[in-house]
């Protein structure tokens, strides 16, 4: 179980999470909605381990991750919107630095890991700078996983792609979640949101429950 209790975090004395508490459970995906600037991304950033809050404490399992930085970084799988790739190197040099240079952790996950099931093979040997937009972000989720993480954090992961890397995308969701594993994402797509077991809107530095399956025009009353 992945919980998170009284976030606080504030940027030059503005506070932008104001005690945020979310939990998300083996098999679950968590969904959180917010306007542009509302905190998403910092919210994220400090479940993942990438970031510090000012207060509040994040478990997973019983074990404090603020405490142990290596535990968070073996256990959680953080995906960024901005492309955190090497764009000079191979994707399969790309893949071989997540990987700690174990070609061979690499070679069992290019047959039937997340390397495999994102389609990776085909495009092994180009240089990532190359790659389509959606190729990219399948890669960057395929790096972020190199340790399989029991929670995979995503923050706007359909942005700016194209209906087919999208549909690939929830497709490796919904594998991720049918084995276990914990989804938390941000996303302003109802395909994305679709997927939610749960649902939040981050709003004035608070969660706040969201019904499932609203249509746009009701979500949009949240923002």
């Amino acid at each position: 179980m992945f919980i998170a209790t009284n976030i606080h975090k504030c940027y030059h004395r503005k506070e932008i999470l104001r005690g945020v508490d979310l939990s998300a459970a083996p098999g679950e995906c968590v969904g959180i909605i917010g306007g542009n600037g509302c905190g998403k991304t910092t919210l994220l950033s400090i479940l993942a381990g990438a970031l510090k809050a000012d207060e509040g404490t994040i478990c997973l399992d019983g074990q404090d991750l603020r405490r142990s930085p290596a535990l968070c970084a073996k256990r959680v799988a953080y995906v960024p919107q901005e492309n955190p790739l090497i764009e000079e190197l191979t994707v399969m040099d790309n893949l071989l630095l997540w990987y700690g240079g174990s070609r061979k952790a690499l070679e069992r996950d290019l047959e039937s890991g997340p390397a495999a099931f994102l389609g990776l093979r085909p495009v092994i040997r180009q240089t990532a700078g190359k790659l389509s937009g959606g190729m990219k972000k399948r890669l960057s989720i395929a790096c972020a996983l190199s340790g399989h993480g029991s929670v995979l954090i995503l923050d706007e992961p359909g942005a700016a792609l194209d209906l087919e890397c999208k549909a690939q995308i929830r497709r490796y969701v919904k594998a991720y979640t049918a084995g276990g594993g914990t989804v938390i994402l941000t996303s302003h797509e109802t395909g994305e949101l679709s997927m939610c077991t749960r649902m939040w809107a981050l709003k004035d530095g608070k969660l706040l429950p969201v019904e499932k399956n609203l249509s746009e025009e009701a979500l949009i009353r949240y923002l």
